[in-house]
Parts: C-alpha cells; structure tokens; sequence
C-alpha cells in the first residue's frame, strides 16, 4: 500500500503559500508509518516548533493499472474519505531554501490522519465534493473537488505514468486555502459534506 501525495493542486493554496502553479500534478510519497486512524490523538514531534494541518479529499485505487488513459482513470477509484496532512512547516522551509528534499516535513510518523473510506454513490454530488475542517469549532478550511487544478482523474492517469498504481494505494488530492498551525489541545474535526469524518485531539 502506498501514500500518494498530491501538492499545489488548488490555486488559493498556492497563492497563500507564494508557490507558482504547476504545469502537472506534484507528488510526493508518505511511508504506510505515516497513517494515523481511528481518531487518534496526534503528538506534536519534538523536531518542530511549526505542525501545520492541510485538509485534503483522499480516494482509494481500487484496481491495479499503470499508464492509465485519463478517460479511463475513473474506473480506478470507488471511494474517498478525509485526510489530513500534516506538515512541518519549518523543516520544509529550510529544505526547500537548500534546495534538499524535504520528505523529513511531510514523511514523519502519525502526519497522515485519515478517516473511513466511503463509497463514491454515498456522496450527494460525486461531481463536485464539498469538505470543511474546524479548528477548535471554528471553520479554517473550506474545499470543492470543483476547485481542484487537477482532477482525480487527471492525477490517477499522470502518476500511472511513473508508478504502478496497486489495490488499496491512497492519493492525498491537495488542500484548499487556510492551512495553518496546530498547538497542544486544539481539536480538529473535518466534515465531507455533511458527515462528520474525522473528530481528534492534538497533545
């Protein structure tokens, strides 16, 4: 099982982090380590003084393909659920100033919780997915699948092209605008459409 992460892949996000837009989807990798389930309380690590939350859709591959045409990619996933990723702002800060990668701020253990997978038909809307996450009861992050630059299936059928796609991977698909810091008692819930997904505290 992979983790696939997809980065800059809404405009507002990349524009509040000063970041050019891309040509093509930008991935990068998180260790199955990173997973973090059943609302489990997430540690802040002692390595940084800056975890940052990043509200994302996340769907699962649900067939094995590689170089998948664009026009069939959506035969390839079936469900979603909600993500976070966490980042470790300033690491990735000093990586990206040295030009080094910056896995160490996006790869560390526990920086992807993820809620249950949900089928596609349970979904209003599958065509456009809203989602929402509050920080201690107060909306920070607000999303549609409609604002994504690249589509899921534009994602699915670009990183096919450089890796076997297998059963169960998951492709984090970006995060909108408002991301932010977290400190020891905040508490994160993150709503896909109107179902609560993820309810956790962060020690």
């Amino acid at each position: 099982m992979k983790i696939i992460c997809i980065g800059r892949n809404y405009v507002d996000h990349a524009k509040e982090l000063n970041n050019p837009l891309p040509e093509n989807p930008l991935f990068f990798m998180k260790p199955d380590t990173a997973l973090l389930i059943r609302n489990r309380p997430f540690y802040i690590p002692d390595f940084s003084n800056e975890i940052h939350y990043e509200t994302e859709l996340v769907i699962k591959i649900s067939k094995n393909g590689k170089n998948i045409q664009e026009k069939f990619a959506g035969n390839y996933y079936d469900k979603i659920t909600l993500g976070i990723d966490f980042t470790a702002r300033d690491l990735q800060k000093k990586c990206k100033e040295k030009g080094h990668p910056w896995e160490i701020a996006k790869a560390f253990d526990n920086s992807a919780p993820i809620s249950t997978f949900i089928p596609l038909s349970e979904l209003h809307n599958p065509k456009e997915i809203k989602f929402h996450m509050d920080l201690n009861g107060n909306t920070v992050q607000n999303g549609s699948s409609k604002d994504m630059i690249f589509s899921f299936e534009k994602v699915i059928s670009y990183v096919s092209q450089f890796i076997y796609l297998k059963m169960g991977d998951m492709i984090f698909t970006g995060t909108p605008a408002g991301v932010g810091k977290v400190g020891i008692g905040d508490r994160i819930t993150a709503y896909l459409e109107d179902r609560k997904m993820l309810d956790f505290m962060i020690k």
